[in-house]
């Protein structure tokens, strides 16, 4: 499976010519793999213009989507961050025992796999982690050629904020400080990926070189004129901000993860007020790395090196900003689930979208095809480079889960059991969303949708993966 790459010009001698009975010397110079650029973003929504919203401003983003194409329903196999980056750079579903939860490790959970980064290390590219990739920085060390993320508490710029941040679990929530952007850590991130083109453009070696973005991830902190770009007299709640009594209790959850800042109530619904200044945050964020990954793209044009790298962004899941009166990710509606893909493939993508239902775990596969090597069999996902090529893919599905939840997602149908190790349901939750895209109206205890219910439970059985129900221990085992 093995094939390495050299990146060097190399000569092979051939004898050509009989009539002239003298060995022509021919120099062939071997074809070098295209560089990947791995652009990662915490906790970014697929709320931006190029998927309809109207109301960020995120230029970089929408000149990026202009070139690539644009993945309208990607879903995370997981929403929770460690979960997730773990099974999108192993390729492998998670399962129940697998991939739970954010502290998660993929080289803990699956040892014997073979991780992208690795595979592309072992095949003769420069492998640089910088900031987020995985969530915890000791993962998959012998993967990386390097590691590098920003020291020191660049979630807070201002030093009351620091001190506040420095005596409480999380500090607070947001901050909007008249400060240049490298103050924060998003903004360090850049100026060190913009370093490292500049350095692998002397050699001669193809890379993978990430960038892994903080932001938009709780605390909402970001330089003040990012803020600005938003009226508060705007922002509203969304359209969703409700939680429906068919909807089973166990979809809703504390939003823990909020709670942990200073100023948020320990339980209750929030404020409008509050929930507006977050969404506002929110949206200060994401142009604020906006305009890091502007500054990246940017570099790499400059230096000639667009042609020769593929570009791919991705955020890790999605992140409810008042959905279902919900913050945060940890559940299974689609604002949890849908994230923002994209892949910039010179030559090939120029602004295209497609609709095919995409899984996180299809990112793996298709990076190492588009590159010419092997997929190991470990590789659970489905390579999407057919859609590249603008053939029509017949996949219409995709499998996540959280906790107990397991969901199908089928055409317009999102189908969740709760189940338990047995793997027998013990509550269910069905919307249909070609009539209720907001997920407000459960159809499956609904005697009219019974037939599609058992239906979709044996689909759901037969998709979620041979070792869905299968312990840790037995898996390595095997």
């Amino acid at each position: 499976m093995k094939r390495l790459f050299v990146f060097v010009f190399s000569a092979s001698i051939l004898l050509l010519s009989c009539k002239s009975q003298k060995k022509e010397i021919v120099v062939t110079v071997s074809k070098k793999p295209k560089n990947i650029l791995f652009i990662a973003v915490d906790d970014l929504r697929p709320e931006l213009n190029f998927y309809g919203a109207n109301h960020i401003n995120s230029p970089n983003l929408d000149q990026l989507a202009k070139e690539s194409l644009v993945f309208e329903r990607a879903y995370c196999n997981i929403p929770v961050c460690g979960a997730s980056r773990a099974s999108l750079l192993t390729g492998m579903r998670p399962t129940r025992q697998r991939f739970i939860n954010h502290s998660t490790r993929a080289d803990v959970d699956v040892p014997q796999a073979i991780s992208l980064p690795k595979l592309l290390k072992q095949n003769g590219y420069r492998t640089i982690s910088n900031g987020k990739i995985y969530h915890n920085k000791k993962d998959d060390v012998a993967a990386w050629d390097e590691i590098w993320n920003a020291n020191g508490l660049w979630d807070f710029a201002l030093p009351e904020n620091q001190e506040i941040r420095k005596n409480t679990k999380r500090g607070l929530p947001f901050e909007a400080a008249n400060v240049h952007d490298s103050v924060y850590r998003d903004g360090k991130l850049a100026l060190k990926v913009i370093k490292d083109l500049q350095n692998l453009k002397k050699t001669n070696q193809a890379f993978f070189l990430t960038m892994g973005l903080a932001k938009p991830h709780l605390p909402f902190t970001a330089p003040k004129k990012y803020w600005d770009l938003y009226k508060k007299t705007n922002i509203k709640l969304p359209e969703s901000y409700v939680q429906p009594k068919t909807t089973p209790q166990k979809a809703f959850h504390n939003y823990g993860e909020l709670r942990q800042y200073e100023n948020i109530p320990k339980k209750g619904h929030l404020s409008e007020a509050l929930a507006k200044e977050l969404i506002h945050g929110y949206y200060a964020c994401v142009s604020y790395i906006d305009a890091q990954i502007g500054l990246v793209l940017d570099e790499l044009k400059r230096l000639e090196l667009e042609d020769d790298t593929i570009v791919i962004l991705w955020g890790d899941h999605g992140w409810n900003l008042g959905d279902h009166k919900l913050w945060s990710k940890h559940v299974t509606f689609e604002t949890a689930l849908r994230t923002p893909l994209m892949i910039k493939v010179p030559e090939k993508t120029k602004g295209q979208k497609t609709e095919t239902i995409t899984e996180y775990i299809d990112v793996y596969p298709s990076l190492v095809e588009l590159v010419g090597l092997e997929i190991p069999s470990s590789v659970d996902g489905k390579s999407f480079v057919p859609i590249i090529n603008g053939e029509i893919s017949k996949k219409d599905w995709a499998v996540s889960k959280f906790k107990d939840a397991v969901t199908l997602i089928k055409g317009d149908l999102f189908y969740t059991e709760w189940t338990n190790d047995d793997g027998i349901a013990y509550e269910r939750m069905l919307f249909d969303h070609k009539t209720d895209p907001l997920e407000l109206d459960n159809l499956a205890e609904k005697l009219a949708y019974q037939e599609k219910v058992k239906e979709l439970a044996i689909e759901l059985r037969a998709k979620w993966g041979k070792d869905f129900l299968v312990s840790t221990t037995s898996n390595l085992n095997d």
